[in-house]
């Protein structure tokens, strides 16, 4: 451990943005007496994850250029027998790294919020949360045990629970937090298994001390089976991973989740809580290493999650939940790269697509916001000469995701295509297929999207139902014009790292020895030392890529985009007609929710109403409670007659008593 990090400089990162919350939803709120106007709740919020993010940036800097560590337990909470609850800060590379970006887009999140929700009556409230929200964030990266991982887990998918359903009023978020909420306990559940798993083979739930016993645990069988257990550990681990990153079939619930208000949608579901289970499944690579049923599973979920969501994003038209879509598709990406062993392309994928993608969902906040806060495309057109600041910096997001060369999204992204070309994992050719056809798709939804916002025919004023969000900073003109300073500043400096990040870190960050022992890669598996031997730096690997099939079949969405939403207007609608069953399915997003809800649910509900009546009313009411004082109200009745106070009934009793011993004894000696 080095002496640049200490505990107190540590704690400071979390307990900033926690200060932050408590001020602003104690004294900002009715809780504490509304004595705190909205100025000082926004500065002591912003104070407090700006503290955050300078502490954050210089811990990088000590870990990255002084190689300093830190894995101490901070306070031990309760001691139970052998097992400690504690809190530890475990610091190298990737919990830096992740803090810093954490942080980062936290800041330019709470800066945006201070024009996006100005006219909003729960001002105060909101900071509260989304300051509350960096906290728990940042206690779970910070982890060093699981129980620590597990209370930030919960704690983000609470906060994020009151962010999706702020508006409270709207009967739709309402629906939206609960289903949220809901479907990441399906993934919890598996989670916390995989956490009881750990703890029972091993005695505890440290990192450090659970890493060390891997290679015992990988010869181990799960009980009455002939199951590796670390494989049903890892898989347990991950389901917990598929709901907090909403990977199928637990993804139902992100595009839902944009009924909160749109800054949320870029600091939790662009940014940082649908990071948190690849974060995790990074962070645990030494017990994914050792099975490889495990890393196939998380292959294959990854690979359907890239592609198929993308092609769900293509139908969409509200521009919020286009870039939802999106991200399922992108979280996919950064699964299959977990899948192939290729961690650090996949934290890579992860830390550009924090900033592109943070940026895609700002950039469309601030067009909701010209467009008195309607969201739906097909009523939008030619806003490119009237936001010249929006259009920029979406269109720098847009080239970043869809991976344009020397963009940062095209280090990352190209990557793992590469990586999944290299793997010999079971199910790494479907993937491979997946992420190279997902190309395609990511294009064309992307420049739909820019097209049908940016350029074309001007139809806001055509709108037959305009839509007014809830309490959503507005404006009196009947034409959109750029948004406020508040609003743009944030998204310059997000297009800057969209653009330019990509290309100084991808030779320390995926080839160098960035990470360290962070994660921890078999030599049975060496996705990423084979893509080493081929690397030539990043000028060659932006120049080399014209002439690869991802880069033109990213042109072919461009030019297809640009055909049927800028030339040839009518051709979606005909091909839609033509392709009806194909569209159908996309518009019903492939009838998942409707299973969810018509089957899944309903079954649910009659094994409940079964339960209930059958288990509950009849054998636990009916039988144990209401039986037992039944027989002992009849044993009782047969007593009380048996004891009649008649001298001539005992008398009776006796004589019986008397002939049934006799015939006993006479029975037995025969």
């Amino acid at each position: 451990m080095s002496s640049t990090l200490t505990a107190s400089t540590l704690l400071a990162v979390p307990l900033a943005p926690l200060a932050g919350a408590l001020l602003a939803g104690i004294f900002g709120t009715a809780l504490g007496g509304n004595r705190f106007g909205r100025r000082v709740s926004h500065t002591v919020t912003i104070a407090g994850v700006f503290i955050a993010f300078v502490l954050s940036v210089m811990t990088l800097s000590a870990v990255v250029n002084d190689g300093a560590r830190f894995d101490q337990i901070i306070y031990t909470w309760m001691t139970v027998g052998s097992f400690k609850m504690e809190v530890g800060f475990l610091i190298d590379p990737l919990t830096a790294l992740m803090m810093s970006v954490v942080t980062f887009v936290s800041l330019m999140v709470h800066v945006y919020t201070i024009g996006y929700m100005a006219d909003d009556e729960g001002y105060n409230r909101f900071f509260a949360y989304i300051s509350l929200f960096t906290f728990s964030m940042l206690m779970l990266v910070m982890s060093n045990n699981f129980l620590q991982l597990f209370f930030g887990w919960e704690a983000v998918g609470l906060v994020s629970y009151l962010l999706i359903g702020f508006w409270f009023k709207r009967p739709t978020a309402i629906f939206a937090n609960l289903k949220a909420f809901m479907v990441n306990r399906v993934g919890d559940f598996g989670f916390i298994l995989g956490i009881a798993l750990v703890w029972s083979y091993t005695g505890t739930v440290h990192y450090k001390e659970v890493f060390a016993q891997a290679p015992q645990l990988a010869t181990m069988l799960f009980p009455g089976t002939q199951w590796m257990l670390l494989t049903v550990t890892c898989i347990c681990l991950f389901i917990g991973a598929m709901g907090k990153s909403a990977q199928f079939p637990l993804h139902i619930w992100l595009p839902d989740s944009m009924e909160g208000p749109t800054p949320i949608s870029a600091l939790i579901h662009a940014a940082t809580m649908v990071t948190a289970g690849i974060f995790m499944v990074a962070r645990m690579s030494p017990l994914f290493e050792l099975s490889e049923a495990a890393l196939s599973f998380v292959l294959v979920i990854g690979s359907i999650t890239a592609l198929f969501m993308g092609l769900v994003g293509i139908v969409q038209n509200d521009i919020k939940r286009v870039v939802a879509y999106s991200t399922l598709s992108q979280l996919g990406y950064m699964t299959v790269a977990l899948g192939v062993s290729a961690y650090s392309a996949g934290i890579f994928h992860l830390m550009t697509h924090a900033f592109f993608k943070a940026l895609l969902f700002l950039g469309s906040g601030s067009v909701i916001i010209a467009m008195h806060h309607n969201q739906d495309m097909r009523w939008m057109g030619g806003l490119r000469k009237y936001m010249p600041i929006t259009w920029i910096t979406f269109l720098l997001g847009t080239l970043a995701l869809v991976a344009t060369p020397f963009f940062s999204g095209f280090y990352s992204k190209d990557t793992i295509i590469e990586a999944t070309a290299e793997s010999l994992l079971p199910g790494a050719g479907f993937a491979h297929f997946a992420v190279v056809a997902g190309v395609f798709v990511t294009a064309l939804y992307s420049f739909r999207a820019y097209f049908m916002v940016f350029h074309g025919p001007e139809r806001y004023d055509q709108n037959p139902e305009p839509h007014h969000d809830h309490g959503a900073h507005g404006h009196g003109s009947d034409k959109p014009h750029e948004t406020p300073w508040v609003i743009t500043v944030p998204l310059i400096l997000l297009a800057i790292p969209s653009v330019v990040i990509g290309y100084p870190y991808i030779e320390p960050m995926l080839y160098g020895n960035f990470f360290g022992e962070s994660v921890q890669v078999l030599a049975a598996h060496p996705t990423m030392e084979l893509l080493k031997q081929g690397f030539h730096g990043p000028m060659a690997m932006a120049l080399h890529a014209v002439q690869t099939l991802p880069f033109w079949l990213a042109v072919a969405g461009f030019a297809v985009a640009y055909y049927c939403y800028m030339v040839n207007t009518a051709l979606p609608a005909k091909a839609a007609h033509a392709l009806k069953p194909v569209y159908t399915l996309l518009v019903n997003k492939f009838y998942i929710d409707w299973i969810n809800e018509n089957i899944i649910m309903r079954g649910a509900r009659m094994l409940g109403t079964g339960l209930w009546k059958g288990a509950d009313q009849a054998v636990i009411d009916g039988a144990v409670v209401n039986g037992s004082w039944r027989g002992i109200g009849w044993f009782a009745g047969v007593a009380r007659w048996v004891q009649s106070g008649y001298l001539f009934h005992y008398a009776l009793v006796m004589i019986l008593g008397v002939l049934a011993l006799m015939t006993y004894f006479v029975w037995l000696n025969k």
